[in-house]
């Protein structure tokens, strides 16, 4: 299943079998390398939250399992941001960037890996995000990020959806390597990247975004 250039595309995550965030992308590429998607600033966004509007870091996650939760519409209001899907691991790779557009850093989201689905009108991909991540500077420097709201969720299994956080943070170790080796994608491949002026900000979240999950 190969993507065109250009085609809107919904970003979506499920955790526990359950749909909590949908993003609306534009595909840039879709090669042997892997997916490469745009999430443009305002783009169209789905979210989940708590009844009473909360978001899952907004208080403990203990707590967060024993209330009730909703969709609602959102948007993408940071600035955009490349989200590349290997063809093969268990991870992401977004390009953050600066208000002005410049690079800042690359920021892998260990995940599930993605899952596609095409339904003529709509196309997408669903992953499993697994919280862990790794936050990568412009010269390959590295750190951890939310190693303890990893651990905080781990301690609860009944209600998370990480079976093996071993396997979690052995895909994290192996995308390290390449980091500090400089391998793709962390040789400054699309760090200069400019998105396509004639592409519309995706404002509306097309029908379909909350079909059945392909996983």
């Amino acid at each position: 299943m190969i993507f065109d250039p250009g085609r809107p595309l919904v970003y979506r995550n499920f955790s526990a079998g359950r749909l909590v965030n949908v993003r609306l992308c534009r595909v840039v590429s879709d090669d042997e390398r892997g997916l490469l998607l745009w999430l443009a600033r305002g783009s169209a966004a789905i979210i989940e939250v708590a009844t009473d509007g909360r978001g899952v870091r907004s208080m403990p996650f203990a707590e967060w399992v024993t209330v009730g939760h909703k969709l609602v519409p959102a948007a993408w209001n940071g600035p955009g941001i490349l989200k590349f899907i290997p063809s093969e691991g268990e991870h992401s790779v977004w390009f953050f960037r600066t208000d002005e557009g410049v690079f800042k850093e690359w920021y892998v989201n260990l995940e599930e890996h993605a899952v596609r689905w095409d339904d003529g009108a709509l196309a997408g991909v669903d992953v499993v995000d697994q919280d862990l991540d790794v936050v990568v500077a412009p010269d390959r420097s590295w750190q951890w990020k939310d190693e303890d709201e990893f651990a905080e969720r781990l301690a609860l299994p009944e209600h998370y959806w990480v079976p093996s956080p071993d396997e979690v943070w052995a895909e994290g170790r192996r995308v390290i390597k390449k980091i500090e080796a400089g391998d793709f994608p962390f040789d400054g491949t699309w760090t200069d990247f400019q998105p396509d002026p004639a592409w519309p900000v995706p404002t509306e979240m097309p029908p379909g975004w909350d079909r059945p999950g392909a996983r």
